[in-house]
């Protein structure tokens, strides 16, 4: 991370607690069908990378610098990271990135610029890990937004247990979208 846009300096960050989405533990709210049902959001993979890491950092402060930004860049070149777009009309207005390292899936930002674009964006990542066979799903932090579709906290420790074993698995980013109506129908609350 980047205290901010214009601090050159970059830095790791190993919190306390731990954010993290147990893939199993996603659901699509009631709400969230609904716009998704719509149909007036297309989501794609891999298609505008670095589109969806300007989004990300499209805002008044960021951790996101011009370092950061190269560096995933290289990342998404050599086929470590990836991205989750979401189109209205032709034009990106959500989505979310991170990288693949074994089985283990690091997000590391995402945005939105249309309702629910951003928790659309996360619906479809959540089920394309599923699919590859992926085990964590480190946030690095918890936030409300997150916590509201089912992500927790763990403590370091148990975070880095997770984190051996995750790294050493195999697992394989998929390379396209599943359609929204079965992420929908394998995701959605029952109660």
């Amino acid at each position: 991370m980047s205290e901010s846009r214009d601090d050159p300096d970059i830095f790791w960050v190993d919190p306390r607690m731990r954010g993290i989405f147990p893939l199993d533990r996603f659901r699509i709210s009631r709400s969230l069908g609904r716009t998704m049902r719509r149909g007036h959001l297309r989501v794609t993979v891999d298609r505008d990378f670095e589109g969806v890491v300007r989004g990300c950092a499209d805002r008044d402060d960021t951790w996101i610098n011009p370092t950061i930004h190269a560096l995933y860049l290289d990342l998404y070149l050599q086929g470590h990271a990836h991205a989750i777009e979401v189109w209205q009309d032709d034009k990106l207005v959500g989505g979310v990135y991170g990288i693949c390292i074994g089985a283990a899936f690091f997000g590391e930002s995402m945005f939105s610029r249309a309702t629910d674009a951003s928790k659309v964006a996360l619906a479809h990542l959540v089920d394309m890990l599923r699919r590859g066979g992926f085990q964590l799903f480190d946030t690095q932090f918890l936030t409300p937004h997150l916590q509201s579709l089912g992500a927790v906290e763990i403590p370091r420790a148990r975070y880095h247990r997770l984190l051996a074993q995750a790294v050493v698995q195999s697992a394989t980013f998929p390379s396209e979208v599943s359609s929204t109506m079965d992420v929908i129908q394998r995701n959605t609350q029952t109660s």
